[in-house]
């Protein structure tokens, strides 16, 4: 797949701060040519977040520049990709919810935000969100919410309105399931994370409930055979979990076969999320 002629701008804050904060920036990148909304018959193209992994602990925006150039490609569709604030094992590191925070505040910042300079250059009505890895389970903290006591993620009306597909690969959804396959990871990056805890039962995401008022949204969730970081018993928890309370869910586990980060370097990935993109988030509003 050829590199798509972009219009690329980078590190735009979403939290306004002196001197900017990296962790809290993204990376927009814009297909071109593209003609004026009035030329367009359906108006400027819907929006693709994509929220990266690393175990709440690292990776960086600029590690996905050739997966946004080749989702920007294949569907001419925006695509943005922000960083958020990490987590390492310091006494002061930040912790769950506040990586989730983070992109929560670049999710309202884009659907009023618009463009660069001024300019409108894709619909924030058609949003569709990508989530990879502890990127999934951010974006589920925030469009699921707790079943008891306070929700410290809270949407807008207008951000779970505009939301029109959520797509999930190699998800971390049930810690303490996790931690059963892979005990290591505790001290690795779940502590760090979450914090010491006998169980992570409050931050799993197969215990919250979708928002029944906002039946319009679609899930896929991805995971790959070749995955042997985060195993399969984690999309099927969470497929299971929605289908009992969504009405539209999917799941493709059998199509892809690299890695875990792998999928991410390759077309495979890009034609089967692309394509579902395109089938359900269209231009229309």
């Amino acid at each position: 797949m050829e590199p798509p002629s972009l219009d690329e701008y980078t590190d735009i804050s979403y939290v306004p701060s002196e001197p900017p904060n990296n962790f809290q920036s993204f990376d927009i990148y814009i297909p071109i040519p593209r003609v004026t909304s009035d030329e367009q018959p359906h108006g400027p193209p819907p929006l693709i977040c994509f929220i990266h992994g690393g175990a709440w602990r690292k990776e960086d925006k600029l590690d996905h520049t050739g997966l946004a150039r080749r989702l920007a490609s294949f569907t001419g569709y925006v695509v943005a990709v922000p960083n958020y604030r990490l987590s390492t094992m310091e006494d002061n590191a930040i912790r769950h919810p506040d990586h989730a925070k983070d992109i929560l505040r670049f999710l309202e910042f884009v659907i009023t935000w618009g463009g660069p300079h001024g300019t409108t250059v894709y619909n924030s009505n058609r949003l569709c969100l990508m989530g990879h890895s502890c990127g999934a389970h951010m974006l589920s903290s925030i469009f699921l919410e707790v079943a008891q006591g306070e929700n410290p993620l809270r949407p807008s009306a207008e951000l779970l309105k505009s939301t029109n597909a959520i797509i999930m690969s190699e998800g971390i959804y049930d810690i303490d399931l996790l931690l059963s396959s892979f005990p290591t990871y505790r001290t690795w990056f779940i502590e760090a994370a979450f914090g010491q805890r006998s169980t992570y039962g409050e931050a799993s995401v197969t215990k919250m409930n979708p928002r029944v008022e906002y039946d319009h949204l679609q899930w896929l969730i991805v995971h790959s055979k070749g995955d042997t970081l985060v195993d399969e018993a984690q999309s099927e928890a969470m497929y299971q979990h929605l289908l009992r309370h969504v009405p539209h869910v999917t799941r493709n586990f059998g199509e892809l076969v690299e890695e875990h980060n792998d999928i991410l370097k390759g077309v495979e990935f890009v034609k089967l999320v692309g394509q579902y993109i395109i089938d359900h988030v269209s231009p229309c509003t």
